[in-house]
């Protein structure tokens, strides 16, 4: 047989493929277990709103038809939503689709990608695939007063060459759930030369306090080189559906559209992130769940005696003080599975899921078990 390996292109030869969380039905099937429970995507405890699980069912009739390739219903829901023009908002399958939009649209081999290190893992994949060179900043130390391991845009800024074409950046970060302040932000911001692609991926941002929310409308407006990455899959509970979208300057978003596919978001999806969008109660209940979850959480490491990445997303990294595999693979023994982190450089840590009480008491007690 031939070796199509090698028929690749170079990017992709060396590409290891993403690997998401276990899921449950794998474990119980492999483990003979049941009951098993799964904090390692960081998906929402509640699911979906009822509005949306309607809006959803409500059109499913129809998926014999080709969905609105343009999503026009829902793009100009979101323009209301972020005060933009409906030509700001791109589509997505979900956010990270607009993430491999980005890598396909703007860079080649011979252009460069800034990210920092502990970053999502979808960054470098979107970067090697198209053969483009990755410049990786060193973020902060576990030792810094304010953010452990959280982005130095310092650092950041430094990595940026004239072969630089985009930096990604998400606030709050996955895996370590740290932030940025708005002050270092739009310094940041004003620092970048306006024709680098500054991507602020924003997938945790509802779960984000009031105060350290960005003012989306303000900075788009701001700065013309800004794209900001939401996602339904986290607070609203539709990462089954993967739909996701980007807000813009018009002539990104239409560069952006240029490369992609045609019906990327199906018609449950939009049907549902459309109901989704305008129901707040749930948005708040599943904010107000989270923050009481890390909260649990943090007081449960202190006793015992465990350290952890200060977060504000809907996940909180722990430091098990030793390799995190052996302690990962026992959890699994008991049922639970979370995320270790190894791929991230972290060996020692492991990310969870906030997810309700009674999920969160259990992880902790088998968590204390198998330490």
């Amino acid at each position: 047989m031939n070796n199509f390996l090698k028929n690749a292109v170079p990017g992709v030869q060396l590409l290891n493929p993403y690997q998401p969380g276990k899921p449950v039905e794998e474990l119980e099937r492999e483990l003979g277990i049941s009951n098993a429970i799964k904090l390692a995507s960081n998906e929402n405890p509640l699911g979906p709103s009822k509005k949306a699980i309607e809006a959803a069912q409500s059109v499913i009739g129809n998926v014999n038809y080709y969905p609105d390739g343009a999503g026009h219903k829902l793009s100009l829901a979101l323009a209301r939503k972020h005060g933009v023009d409906q030509s700001c908002i791109t589509l997505g399958n979900g956010s990270n689709d607009i993430l491999e939009l980005v890598g396909r649209a703007f860079l080649a081999p011979c252009n460069s990608a800034v990210y920092s290190e502990y970053s999502f893992a979808v960054y470098p994949l979107v970067v090697q695939a198209v053969g483009a060179e990755a410049r990786v900043a060193k973020a902060y130390p576990s030792d810094h007063p304010d953010m452990p391991y959280g982005h130095d845009l310092n650092a950041i800024f430094e990595q940026i060459t004239t072969s630089t074409r985009v930096v990604f950046i998400a606030n709050p970060n996955n895996p370590t759930g740290t932030w940025l302040e708005l002050d270092e932000l739009n310094h940041f911001l004003s620092r970048v030369a306006d024709d680098i692609l500054i991507v602020l991926d924003e997938a945790y941002f509802e779960y984000m306090p009031e105060d350290l929310k960005p003012d989306t409308q303000k900075l788009l407006k701001q700065y013309k080189n800004l794209l900001i990455t939401r996602t339904f899959s986290k607070i609203y509970g539709l990462a089954g559906l993967r739909i996701g979208y980007s807000i813009s300057h018009p002539d990104i978003a239409d560069i952006l559209n240029r490369v992609r596919q045609p019906f990327n978001t199906n018609m449950p999806a939009q049907a549902a992130a459309l109901a989704a969008v305008d129901d707040q109660d749930h948005v708040s209940n599943s904010a107000n769940l989270n923050a009481a979850g890390l909260k649990q959480y943090a007081k449960a490491f202190a006793d015992l005696g465990l350290s952890y990445i200060p977060s504000i997303a809907n996940f909180i990294a722990v430091n098990v003080n030793k390799d995190a595999m052996p302690v990962y693979d026992a959890l699994l023994r008991e049922g639970v599975i979370v995320r270790p982190v190894a791929s991230y450089k972290m060996p020692e840590f492991l990310r969870i899921t906030v997810g309700n009480e009674q999920q969160n008491n259990r992880v902790l007690k088998a968590l204390q078990k198998v330490l």
